[in-house]
């Protein structure tokens, strides 16, 4: 009986655990695969349908300071072109949260470079994180 108490117990502590958890992060990164030339990354942040993205150029040469950046959803181009901005050793631009929407495929490219970098916003409720 004493043992069966104890694992009840353990159980019960874990199942508070897990409900009392955060909600998970929809955080994503993808970058191009090509092990030579421009490494272009996109970053979504966020949840669900409601997202921030940021594109960066990982390797560029250290003369250029500024290159525009377009953003598009489901093939579609998002607004204007952005200027992304020297940081470090990459150029990025981030786009603050907006409404993406789900199973959206989200890329960015750099003005000049053939290179596009993708990822896909993902449904995931409000699971509790582990």
């Amino acid at each position: 009986m004493k043992r069966r108490l104890l694992s009840l117990g353990s159980v019960l502590a874990l199942v508070t655990v897990l409900l009392s958890g955060a909600p998970a992060a929809a955080d994503t990164s993808a970058c191009t695969h090509h092990w030579s030339g421009p490494q272009i990354c996109i970053r979504l942040e966020g949840r669900n349908h409601w997202n921030s993205v940021t594109g960066i150029w990982v390797n560029s040469p250290r003369s250029i300071k500024t290159r525009k950046i377009r953003l598009s959803l489901n093939g579609q181009q998002f607004g204007s072109a952005q200027t992304a901005q020297r940081v470090g050793a990459t150029l990025s631009y981030h786009w603050s949260g907006f409404d993406t929407g789900t199973d959206t495929k989200v890329c960015v490219r750099f003005e000049g470079i053939g290179r596009v970098a993708c990822d896909t916003t993902k449904y995931i409720g409000s699971r509790a994180s582990f």
